[in-house]
């Protein structure tokens, strides 16, 4: 993690004003009216967020993670407002939702292992896992899947992780190559995807115990992502 800026403010919650925020933005997804804007997005979102990694960073080195908490302004933990519209057909310029990811040290992008959390006005929620993985890291948590189906099972099949936990996602209609349609274990060998999430009260963004709150799932969910990073050879 690098080193926090001198002075910096801690993690006291988002104020709750970030929703009226989106709402406009919703509203007016321009260039012109964001940068207008520009003091209260700083103020609403990148600051607070930016606390909130750093005090994510304390906890995540404590518990011997290997996920980074990046604060740095642009390219970190925090993803960019601007959206990726380049084979989109929606053409708005920035993202009505806020995206603060704490990727696995070994990553470079939001495909890495990592742990999510999510605000907008549709939903909010806390993720573990890892989002449309690249083609060689899917197909060695297939592998690894169905090489040990006992130790998978155990991991997704215990009450607790079922009750906290939803697993979402995409899937492939057919099995993949070289797996038959009657596997056992078939469903979980078609995703594309290998994410929990857990909803988030809106009302918790405002206060610290956030910070409590987004660590209590990465310990639910750290036998299932330490197994998917096991697959890559990667630690967790």
């Amino acid at each position: 993690m690098p080193a926090p800026q001198k002075d910096a403010p801690e993690f006291e919650g988002f104020d709750p004003n970030l929703f009226q925020y989106l709402l406009e933005l919703t509203a007016n997804n321009n260039r012109e009216w964001f940068k207008a804007k520009q003091a209260r997005y700083e103020g609403l979102i990148r600051e607070p967020a930016r606390a909130f990694v750093r005090a994510m960073g304390g906890r995540l080195e404590a518990a011997e993670a290997h996920l980074t908490a990046d604060d740095r302004k642009v390219g970190g933990s925090l993803m960019r407002p601007q959206r990726d519209t380049r084979f989109s057909a929606d053409k708005t310029p920035y993202k009505t939702n806020v995206g603060v990811q704490f990727r696995h040290e070994a990553g470079k992008d939001v495909h890495a292992p990592g742990l999510y959390l999510h605000i907008s006005l549709e939903d909010c929620f806390m993720a573990i896992g890892m989002w449309r993985p690249e083609r060689g890291a899917l197909n060695d948590i297939r592998a690894h899947i169905a090489e040990h189906p006992g130790r998978w099972r155990a991991i997704v099949e215990d009450p607790a992780f079922t009750a906290r936990f939803e697993r979402g996602g995409e899937s492939l209609k057919r099995p993949p190559k070289g797996y038959d349609k009657d596997h056992p274990l078939i469903e979980d060998l078609k995703r594309k995807d290998h994410i929990l999430s857990q909803p988030l009260d809106p009302e918790l963004l405002s206060s610290p115990a956030l910070v409590d709150e987004l660590m209590t799932v990465f310990e639910a969910g750290r036998a299932y992502c330490a197994f998917l990073c096991e697959a890559q050879g990667l630690p967790f």
